[in-house]
């Protein structure tokens, strides 16, 4: 980790509003000793650290994940727009080290774990005549929930990472030039953040202008899936047991009110990142690269192509609520009033009626996690330890309902029903930066597989990871390269 890591000054685009929910305004732009002095100055930088998710510009959660991460999956592919090389790379999977989507993936998290780390240090010290104790101590576990989410991330992405628990103080060579930890270790970091932060309150806790914050439920859900992810079904089936038995969320009704901005931070939404359209431009990016380019009026980028190949649109069963929330197939010009069929499907979860003509400003939050994923993670989990049982039926059917598709009444074996879940996963969560990671824990035979079958026939083992980028081992003598690709 180098220099433009490290907030000696606090940059307040780290204080800037988060999102309509997360309102706190920034001060000023203050040296670490001026600042941390009080609650108030404790919550902005909290809060700010959260606008670290989803900033402008190809920022995690407003569309580097698409561009970096899920190109290289059978469902997406670059769109005639996206003339970047390394985003075309990615989606033809021939990148390597010299990607500057890889350098940004690793960059960008580790300064929002930096942030994290300066948070959890500064707010601590704060004296108690200066800040409410349930304060701090929630905002203490906010910055551990965060820090947690993006190692998670990290880990999943590159394997062993460096793993920074301290805020950077003196750019010394011990502090800079960190070598990799173990997968093993970071999970273990990962999982006692997770485990602290269940302590943080039950969503329903908070009021109007701190929803969105991160809640025991988020804490528990994205526990859950790393349990998951590492293979622990008897621990990922309790947690996710646990947040559908005491956390009180539902589903909502209609698929379509999930992506409803008058709905936000409502009852299935877990936590996600936060976006308000024509508010210092706190838009969805999403919503612009995919939209159509060609009618008139609608002006979009169409920069994120679904893959047809891949087969999804055709996955889904023709009364499939999802359908005409997740794609479009065509639109009525705000120019001239005529509709546009197109030649094929295109993504509109994000598309935002109320900004026509410029969706950049799409005020539709990208969910991070939602009671729907809750629902299929235990139906997994449940699935691999005692095989389809009644109870893990019944969560995969509470999906299905709501999107009014068969119901599984039949028998069916365990390999059947694990494939069930994951399909019903793939179309539950399209665009939700969830299919990479899906494929790579099912291992590269299962990974290669699917891609090959869609076409992407450069795929191959090594991509379960991504390289380190070739930046950050030049600059840090102590890095070396994932072993999968050394040579490549």
């Amino acid at each position: 980790m180098r220099k433009r890591y490290l907030p000696i000054v606090l940059l307040i685009s780290l204080l800037a509003t988060a999102c309509s929910k997360l309102d706190e305004q920034p001060r000023a732009i203050l040296v670490n000793e001026q600042f941390y002095l009080d609650e108030a100055q404790a919550v902005a930088a909290v809060t700010g650290t959260y606008r670290k998710l989803y900033e402008t510009g190809q920022s995690l959660y407003n569309g580097l994940f698409q561009i970096g991460v899920e190109m290289a999956t059978d469902d997406y592919e670059a769109g005639p727009r996206a003339r970047n090389a390394h985003v075309r790379a990615i989606s033809n999977l021939t990148h390597d080290a010299s990607n500057d989507r890889m350098e940004q993936l690793w960059k960008q998290s580790y300064d929002a774990i930096n942030a994290s780390n300066l948070n959890i240090v500064a707010i601590e010290k704060i004296p108690a005549d200066k800040i409410d104790a349930t304060i701090q101590k929630r905002l203490i576990l906010e910055a551990r929930f965060l820090r947690a989410l993006h190692y998670f991330n990290l880990v999943r992405w590159f394997g062993d990472v460096p793993l920074q628990l301290q805020p950077i103080a003196n750019l010394s060579k011990e502090e800079l030039q960190v070598a990799k930890s173990t997968e093993e270790q970071v999970y273990l970091q990962i999982i006692a953040d997770l485990q602290a932060a269940e302590a943080l309150p039950n969503y329903k806790a908070y009021g109007d202008m701190d929803r969105g914050r991160a809640s025991s439920g988020a804490a528990k859900s994205l526990l859950a899936k790393v349990y998951l992810t590492q293979k622990d079904y008897a621990k990922a089936k309790a947690k996710a047991a646990e947040v559908i038995e005491q956390e009180g969320y539902e589903l909502f009704e209609e698929f379509a009110d999930v992506f409803n901005v008058e709905k936000k931070n409502g009852k299935e939404h877990i936590f996600s990142a936060q976006f308000k359209g024509n508010v210092g431009y706190q838009g969805n990016a999403l919503a612009g690269r995919s939209a159509p380019a060609d009618i008139p009026g609608i002006n979009g980028d169409y920069a994120d192509a679904l893959h047809v190949q891949g087969g999804l649109y055709e996955a889904y069963e023709k009364t499939d609520a999802r359908l005409a929330v997740t794609f479009t197939l065509g639109k009525v010009s705000p120019v001239d009033g005529k509709y546009y069929a197109l030649p094929t499907p295109q993504f509109n979860k994000y598309y935002d009626d109320a900004v026509v003509g410029n969706q950049s400003q799409s005020s539709k939050n990208l969910l991070i996690i939602r009671y729907a994923e809750v629902l299929l993670i235990f139906a997994e989990a449940e699935n691999e330890l005692n095989g389809p049982t009644a109870a893990a039926k019944e969560a995969l059917n509470a999906v299905r309902q709501r999107a009014k598709t068969t119901l599984l009444t039949s028998s069916t074996s365990k390999d059947a029903f694990r494939e069930a879940v994951f399909e019903e996963r793939r179309k539950e969560l399209v665009y939700e930066y969830q299919r990479w990671f899906d494929l790579v824990r099912r291992g590269a035979d299962y990974y290669v597989a699917k891609l090959k079958a869609a076409g992407k026939n450069n795929a191959s083992a090594r991509h379960l990871h991504f390289p380190t980028p070739q930046r950050e081992l030049n600059l840090n003598p102590n890095l070396k390269q994932h072993p999968d690709w050394i040579n490549h």
